[in-house]
């Protein structure tokens, strides 16, 4: 029937705004609290407790929506899709729910659970447009209250694998018009200067650099899409999006370049997980410095 149809079509896939959250979010949805801070891992977990959103639930970065460190893959390695799809399944995340990510940095961090989602094969899932900022700033309330889980769902692992790639791939497309790296970290790590995460500085030769924080306006919102559009089609030079790769330091705010592209419908780009982070740590990977 078509009714039953549209009951399990996306509703929101990239940006809510604070208020198509209030407005539209029913008991079923599952609104996941991101927040956290890399140099307090404490700072998440304590900020949630001290006052989130009605009904969200807390995910951390490093213990939910990250895997085993090894010393060589990364600061923030990907989870295992099947841990992570169990999780979200206990938490009462289904295939048909709609699953909404916010943080109060711009989205800095739950854009990386809204590629998890996506790469665990679930399309319903957006991020908060300007975070908890907006929601607040629009007058919505804050609460203490702890939700109820309620009844654990069964999630579908459907994993996207194609919207991944790892080291190898990026060297072996180091000089290949089929790849176009693009670096989400601040300008100047990505010369090389004022590291202070990881060992090296630099950048991966032959990428270029897309601050992340350069998709948002001084309010912490997402600029327009049509802005967007222009900025993103500018760097890529009209290129196809399928052979962009998005990295960062450690796989996380690349995730925001991407989830900006997805908005503006320039679909089909890679994330590159292991990021800077995982390809310093080889020194026979070759490095650059200065600007692209």
């Amino acid at each position: 029937m078509p009714g039953d149809i549209a009951t399990v079509l996306p509703l929101f896939t990239t940006l809510i705004t604070a208020q198509e959250l209030a407005e539209s979010a029913t008991p079923a949805w599952r609104i996941f609290d991101c927040r956290f801070d890399l140099r307090n891992p404490a700072f998440g977990r304590q900020a949630y407790a001290d006052g989130h959103l009605p009904n969200a639930l807390f995910l951390d970065l490093e213990e939910d929506l990250s895997g085993p460190c090894t010393g060589h893959n990364g600061r923030h390695p990907l989870p295992d899709p099947q841990l992570l799809a169990d999780k979200l399944g206990a938490l009462g995340v289904s295939s048909n729910t709609q699953v909404v990510a916010y943080d109060d940095v711009g989205g800095m961090f739950a854009a990386r659970l809204w590629w998890l989602l996506r790469w665990l094969g679930h399309d319903r899932v957006a991020v908060l447009n300007g975070g908890l900022q907006a929601w607040t700033g629009g007058c919505h309330p804050l609460t203490t209250v702890q939700p109820a889980v309620g009844e654990a769902q069964a999630f579908p692992l459907k994993r996207q694998d194609a919207m991944k790639v790892d080291a190898d791939y990026v060297l072996s497309h180091l000089h290949s018009p089929e790849m176009l790296l693009i670096d989400a970290r601040a300008p100047d790590r990505f010369r090389g200067e004022n590291e202070t995460l990881d060992p090296v500085g630099g950048h991966i030769p032959g990428a270029l650099n897309r601050f992340f924080k350069d998709n948002l306006n001084a309010d912490g919102c997402f600029k327009q899409l049509s802005e967007l559009q222009e900025e993103f089609g500018a760097l890529i030079k009209g290129g196809d999006a399928h052979n962009v790769v998005l990295q960062c330091g450690s796989g996380v705010t690349a995730c925001h370049n991407l989830l900006a592209m997805e908005a503006v419908g320039l679909d089909g780009a890679k994330l590159y997980a292991g990021s800077w982070s995982e390809w310093c740590s080889d020194p026979a990977r070759p490095v650059a410095s200065g600007p692209a």
